[in-house]
């Protein structure tokens, strides 16, 4: 198992854009590409709140290759992105990380 780390820094006021995108729009396409999400978290305490940061689960770096390319190539995501960004963009930056748990860690 493999788990990515993503955090999408927003421009100032957009983080709820962002999060009304990924709860009425972008969910349904990694469901669709069969995408498991591990949570999704606003930042509470810390240098910017105008982030959200999620992990997803992979079986492996060529699943996630093959299934995260075809969601970013779905003309239908491609299309419906845009038009949440038609006023102005949404997102400044996007950091990722990807991590293989240790033998010893709950998650497995």
């Amino acid at each position: 198992m493999i788990v990515e780390l993503r955090v999408y820094h927003c421009a100032p006021t957009r983080l709820p854009a962002l999060l009304n995108r990924f709860e009425t729009t972008t969910l349904a396409f990694f469901e669709k590409y069969g995408i498991r999400q591990i949570g999704f978290w606003t930042t509470l305490a810390g240098p910017s709140n105008h982030a959200l940061t999620y992990m997803l689960q992979w079986e492996s770096l060529a699943e996630r290759e093959q299934k995260w390319n075809a969601f970013q190539a779905d003309p239908e995501w491609i299309e419906k992105r845009a038009a949440t960004e038609a006023e102005r963009p949404i997102v400044e930056r996007i950091e990722n990380q990807f991590f293989t748990p240790t033998a010893f860690s709950a998650l497995r």
